[in-house]
C-alpha cells in the first residue's frame, strides 16, 4: 500500500485504483472508491476470501459470486457491523454489474483479560415485577428463573472501562478486507471470462465457416429452388384463374419462401457482430442474449426451407442442424458473461 496525503489512502493494484478516504461516518476510512481503467468481460462466477488479523482479532471476509438477471447482493455479517453493510454494497456495486452476490463476514475475537460485567438492574427489576404480576393475575405458582433473565438481551452490560473498543474500529478493518478481496474476485471472473471469451469466439469461427459451406451448396441448389418455385407457381395456374398482379404477388412470396439468400448474409453478420460484442464496453451478456435468438431465429428459416430439394437439401440441412448446435454453445456460455 503506498502512502498518499492524509486526505486518503491509495492502494494501486495494477489495472486498477483503490482509494480509501479518510473522511467518513466515523472519522475513518469507510468508503472505496474504485475505478475502472480496463473493460474486459468477466464470468459472473467467482469467489475470493481475505483473512486478516487486527488488535481485536481474526477477521475473515468471503465474496461468492454466481450467474444471475441482475445484480442480487445478500451480506451476512454480525449485527455489530451493521453500519458497514451501506459502504459495502456501494464497493461491490462499483465491481459488479450482474450476478447473485454472497458476501460474508466472520470475526474471532482475540483472547483477553476478563471483562467484567454487572447486571442491569433497571431491567432486572421491570422483568421480576411483570412476571409476578403475570404469576398473581393468573393464578400460576411459579418462581423467576434467574438463569433464563439473565440471557436476556441487554440484561449484563460491560463495566465503563473494560469495554472492548468500538465497533468502528473494525469497520474499516471490514472495508480494507472488502477491498482485497473485490480485487482478488475480479481477478478470478476476469481470468475465467477469458476463457468464456475464447470459446466463443472459436464457435463463432465454426458458425462463419457452416455459413460459407452453405453458400457454396445455395449456388449449386440454385436450379432446385427455381424448380420447386415453377412447380409451384404452375399449381396455382392449374387452381384457378389469378389477376396477373395477384398472380406477380404470390410469385414473390414464393421466391423469398425458397431461398435462403437473405438468412445466410443475416447469420454470417450475427457471427461478425458476435466476436465485436466481445470486445466493445459496456455489459455484453444481455446484447449477446439477444443476437442469439435472431441468430437461432435464422438457422430455424433456413431449416424451414430446405425440404424437398432432395440431396442437396438433406446436405443443407445437416449444415443447419449444425449451425443450430454451434449456436446453442454459444449461449451455454454467454449466460455466465457479465
Amino acid at each position: 500500500m503506498d502512502e498518499t496525503n492524509e486526505a486518503g489512502k491509495q492502494l494501486n493494484t495494477g489495472d486498477w485504483l483503490v482509494h480509501a478516504p479518510a473522511h467518513s461516518l466515523f472519522g475513518l476510512a469507510v468508503d472505496v472508491i474504485i475505478e475502472n481503467h480496463l473493460m474486459a468481460i468477466r464470468s459472473m462466477t467467482g469467489f475470493a476470501r481475505v483473512s486478516r488479523s487486527t488488535p481485536f482479532g481474526e477477521l475473515t471476509l468471503s465474496i461468492k459470486t454466481v450467474n444471475h438477471r441482475g445484480l442480487d447482493m445478500h451480506i451476512h455479517m454480525p449485527m455489530e457491523f451493521d453500519g458497514a453493510e451501506p459502504a459495502l454494497r456501494a464497493a461491490v456495486r462499483k465491481r459488479v454489474v450482474r450476478g447473485h452476490v454472497q458476501l460474508q463476514v466472520f470475526f474471532k475475537r482475540a483472547a483477553g483479560p476478563a471483562v467484567p460485567n454487572v447486571i442491569n438492574e433497571t431491567l432486572l427489576r421491570s422483568w421480576l415485577e411483570a412476571f409476578r404480576d403475570v404469576a398473581v393475575r393468573f393464578g400460576i405458582d411459579s418462581k423467576p428463573d434467574l438463569n433464563q433473565a439473565l440471557r436476556m438481551p441487554g440484561m449484563l452490560e460491560i463495566s465503563s472501562g473494560g469495554a472492548p473498543a468500538e465497533p468502528e474500529s473494525l469497520e474499516a478493518e471490514i472495508l480494507a478486507a472488502a477491498a482485497l478481496a473485490i480485487d482478488e474476485l475480479d481477478t478470478f471472473r476476469v481470468r475465467e471470462g477469458e476463457a468464456i471469451e475464447k470459446e466463443i469466439r472459436m464457435r463463432a469461427g465454426c458458425l462463419r465457416e457452416l455459413v460459407r459451406n452453405m453458400e457454396e451448396i445455395r449456388g449449386r441448389a440454385l436450379p432446385s429452388f427455381q424448380r420447386r418455385l415453377r412447380d409451384r407457381l404452375a399449381e396455382m395456374l392449374d387452381i384457378a384463374q389469378l389477376d396477373p398482379a395477384r398472380l406477380a404477388q404470390e410469385a414473390a412470396i414464393l421466391a423469398e419462401r425458397s431461398d435462403i439468400a437473405e438468412e445466410l448474409v443475416r447469420l454470417k453478420t450475427h457471427a461478425d457482430q458476435t466476436e465485436s460484442l466481445l470486445s466493445a464496453e459496456g455489459e455484453a451478456g444481455k446484447k449477446l442474449d439477444f443476437l442469439l435468438q435472431e441468430m437461432n431465429r435464422e438457422t430455424n428459416t433456413i431449416l424451414s426451407k430446405t425440404g424437398g430439394l432432395g440431396e442437396t437439401g438433406l446436405t443443407l440441412t445437416d449444415l443447419g442442424l449444425a449451425a443450430k448446435a454451434e449456436i446453442d454453445r454459444i449461449r451455454e456460455q454467454s449466460l455466465n458473461i457479465e
